[in-house]
């Protein structure tokens, strides 16, 4: 079951990945929601290492590199890393690479932050992705997550079932024709518990409201975003 859930995520992002890109930088949810709330968790970057884990068409990438940092990044999507070195120009390092698998091209304590935008919820069990985030990075750096928000998840898909982690799937109708995406629903305490119980301590956690860029190209949504979030922001540190 589990094998066949990784096939349809990576066929989706397959086939969204050339749509995905050429939308990426203006695209409300992601260009005026997401990426505010998740870079102003980062801190300062220049000079940096940081993996950027399920890296898409690598625009964080192209941000992060912009401030003077090294980034390495990796995709479940092939199509994603071919746009995220063609984005970057050469600079940085992608490569292909499943986030639910040990890194393992990846040395112990070689990132100053970690950074997983978007990309927990299509995975069914957190526990080896969040001690791998701790392996590589250098004690007290930092984890710098974007999620999908657990009680909007449980409304949107109409669960019954809150405290389980349950197979979910929606059609994205935004990047073109309709692409069904598969992915995991859970409780709060399945975005925390695996932090706390694997070496982080949480340092700051945000519900995002849309900036006003926003407004001018999705009014209804702004409207939503501003009574109800979607996603929520996570920064954590590593124990020593």
């Amino acid at each position: 079951m589990e094998n066949d859930s990784r096939a349809k995520i990576i066929s989706a992002y397959e086939e969204l990945a050339e749509s995905y890109n050429a939308l990426i930088d203006h695209k409300p949810h992601n260009a005026y929601y997401d990426r505010p709330s998740t870079l102003a968790l980062i801190p300062e970057v220049k000079g940096k290492a940081i993996l950027d884990a399920a890296c898409g068409p690598g625009k964080y990438a192209e941000i992060l590199l912009g401030q003077g940092a090294h980034v390495t990044g990796f995709d479940i999507s092939p199509k994603m890393v071919e746009i995220a070195r063609k984005r970057n120009q050469g600079a940085g390092t992608f490569f292909v690479h499943d986030l639910a698998t040990p890194f393992d091209q990846l040395a112990d304590n070689s990132f100053d932050i970690v950074l997983c935008a978007l990309a927990l919820h299509y995975i069914p069990d957190w526990t080896l992705t969040i001690q791998e985030f701790h392996r590589v990075l250098k004690p007290e750096g930092y984890l710098i997550l974007s999620l999908e928000h657990p009680f909007h998840d449980y409304t949107y898909f109409q669960s019954t079932k809150y405290f389980e982690v349950e197979p979910v799937k929606c059609t994205w109708n935004g990047f073109g024709k309709p692409v069904e995406v598969h992915s995991f629903r859970r409780p709060l305490m399945g975005y925390i518990s695996p932090l706390t119980e694997n070496g982080f301590y949480l340092d700051a956690l945000v519900e995002p409201k849309p900036v006003p860029e926003f407004e001018k190209l999705d009014p209804k949504h702004f409207q939503e975003l501003n009574q109800f979030p979607s996603f929520m922001g996570i920064r954590a540190i590593r124990k020593k």
